[in-house]
């Protein structure tokens, strides 16, 4: 089922946007062509920004995205896709270890691969909201060199919990946000 999620959009967005929301639906294969276009611009605009290792030129790949595709969801604007994310609901690899401590060991989900098309703004907080009505113990990592993604995971409220080394051995800021205290005074 689609989502809407009400977006903080600046002023001059929100003539763009329809009346400020954006929906968030499913990937589809039949999708594949338009994600890959927004992993290109966001390559780029990673590269531009001072952090070309992280996705280098073709991570992620379309085979990787299309083995992917039931985890893979959408943020759609004017019936094009302005957010790419993938998330997962069951333990990470990648996260096994830790340099550092996690906030707690509960069950969580897992938010990678998110990137925009850079028209749109107010995504990662759009994405998360999302994922929050999915679980309230949200990991999430990124690369030392993306300073944008750093500022949107600490302004969203993860706690930076240490480092993790992906399967290609490079190391990766972790952070974690959990709002199971929240969760457990507002019942």
């Amino acid at each position: 089922t689609n989502l809407v999620c009400r977006l903080l959009l600046e002023k001059q967005k929100i003539t763009k946007e329809k009346e400020g929301f954006m929906e968030i639906r499913k990937a589809s294969v039949q999708d594949l062509g338009q994600i890959m276009q927004v992993y290109d611009k966001a390559r780029k605009f990673m590269r531009e920004n001072g952090n070309a290792e992280q996705w280098g030129e073709d991570y992620p790949s379309a085979e990787l995205i299309e083995h992917d595709i039931d985890k893979m969801y959408l943020c759609m604007s004017e019936e094009r896709i302005a957010c790419v994310f993938y998330y997962a609901a069951e333990e990470d690899e990648d996260y096994k270890e830790i340099n550092g401590k996690w906030l707690n060991e509960e069950p969580y989900l897992t938010i990678h691969r998110l990137a925009g098309d850079g028209q749109v703004h107010g995504l990662f907080p759009c994405a998360l909201n999302y994922c929050k009505k999915i679980s309230l113990n949200i990991r999430v990592d990124t690369h030392a060199d993306n300073k944008t993604m750093q500022r949107l995971i600490e302004k969203n409220g993860f706690i930076k919990c240490g480092t993790i080394y992906v399967k290609n051995g490079t190391a990766r800021i972790a952070y974690q946000r959990t709002d199971f205290r929240a969760a457990r005074f507002a019942s």
